[in-house]
């Protein structure tokens, strides 16, 4: 008895070549009969443990996977999904690589060689000569649907409307389908548990995140001067550096607070205090501009401040009535490693860098003072080093502002 449908798949991945340790992100399968008519679909982000690659194509971030499972959690449903059915993609040697690569990280050897499976690019020259090979060429020629490229749920509904394209000039021809050996094929794969873990998409795992504070708790009575306030200042100040609080960053926040017993109340006092002091600094720098205005509104803001809160800095500050807190700076001839792909290759910032008065450093040591990252929640290898170590982690964006800004 031969299949009973399509399985049509897409993947999104950390780059091209998992034998050089790139992952799958991102899943996309659409279920089809024979027709080629949808059935069913699912998708899910795919937690890789590793940097996610070049973003600006697939454009998932750090916090987008952050709560997604692992691709051995999803093993079992992505098995069961394709259990039974012909393998589809645009592209099919690409997806099947990859897809065998995560299977083969657990042991699995799973049925997903490229002949016993349709390829809708590889058949494209077959059913629309006009076409090029590329998904959206395709798409555009056949007049199928396609909103939103690089997302793989997104895909996977394209190729399978191109599937069903083909599958209906094959059948006005009146001939076989060219696939018609695969289509008798029989395939066997290996019994998976079942998988218990939920498919994440895309922008829930950033929903997910409430702020900080909410996640600090306030079962202890406030103090006067509560023990570790100061050591708290400082990493509150190593995080805004990049003037933002990473999902990320929000949680070693939130820990340390726990973990030296800060209160809400705490926090919320120790915040106003940090305000004062970026308060004084501004106006040791002359008058307040709007652009500075701007800056300590957006700070407070990240730390829950209500809106008069920084007019109740700069009151504070210009009385000299503000709390001193040490500030994270960078001096002339310090390590500052780099993580990611950003936009800007990596050699322009090390570049830049130097030009500072830095050294760009090829790996993240207890030496090392800054990690700049394309994504500030990026998992890379050197990102969870420089967390352990305490080196700060900012956005290519905070360092042009860094090495822009004159040192004291």
């Amino acid at each position: 008895m031969g299949p009973s449908g399509y399985a049509v798949v897409d993947v999104e991945t950390t780059g091209l070549r998992p034998a050089h340790h790139d992952r799958v992100i991102e899943v996309g399968i659409v279920q089809t009969d024979t027709a080629g008519e949808i059935t069913g679909e699912w998708g899910s982000l795919v937690n890789p443990g590793r940097d996610l690659g070049p973003q600006r194509i697939h454009r998932i971030t750090a916090a987008d996977v952050r709560h997604a499972p692992p691709f051995e959690a999803l093993a079992g449903t992505i098995a069961g999904l394709l259990r039974g059915r012909v393998v589809v993609a645009h592209n099919l040697r690409f997806d099947a690589m990859f897809l065998a690569s995560e299977f083969t990280r657990m042991g699995v050897a799973a049925p997903l060689a490229v002949r016993s499976g349709v390829c809708t690019m590889t058949w494209a020259p077959h059913f629309i000569p006009e076409a090029p090979r590329n998904l959206a060429g395709c798409c555009a020629v056949a007049e199928v649907p396609l909103e939103g490229h690089h997302d793989a749920l997104v895909d996977t509904r394209a190729a399978a409307g191109l599937l069903r394209h083909y599958i209906r000039l094959g059948n006005a021809a009146g001939a076989d389908l060219p696939w018609a050996d695969v289509l008798a094929a029989q395939r066997s794969w290996p019994d998976l548990p079942a998988s218990t873990a939920q498919a994440v998409r895309r922008g829930v795992s950033a929903d997910r995140d409430a702020h900080f504070l909410a996640r600090v708790l306030d079962t202890l009575p406030r103090v006067a001067e509560p023990a570790g306030a100061d050591t708290y200042l400082d990493l509150l100040d190593r995080v805004l550096l990049d003037r933002d609080i990473s999902p990320t960053a929000g949680d070693a926040l939130a820990e340390f607070a726990n973990g030296i017993g800060l209160s809400w109340g705490d926090l919320h006092r120790l915040h106003r205090d940090y305000l004062a002091a970026l308060a004084r600094s501004a106006i040791a720098e002359g008058a307040v501009d709007a652009r500075e205005r701007d800056e300590l509104a957006r700070v407070a803001g990240l730390l829950d401040l209500p809106p008069d809160a920084v007019d109740e800095a700069l009151d504070r500050a210009a009385a000299g009535a503000e709390r001193e807190v040490r500030r994270y700076r960078l001096q002339p001839g310090d390590l500052v490693a780099f993580t990611g792909e950003a936009e800007v290759p990596r050699e322009v910032w090390e570049s830049r860098a130097r030009q500072a008065g830095y050294v760009p450093h090829p790996r993240v040591t207890k030496e090392v003072r800054l990690l700049v990252a394309a994504d500030p929640d990026t998992m890379s290898q050197k990102a969870r080093r420089a967390r352990i170590y305490g080196v700060p982690v900012v956005t290519t964006r905070a360092f042009k502002r860094m090495i822009a800004q004159p040192r004291d």
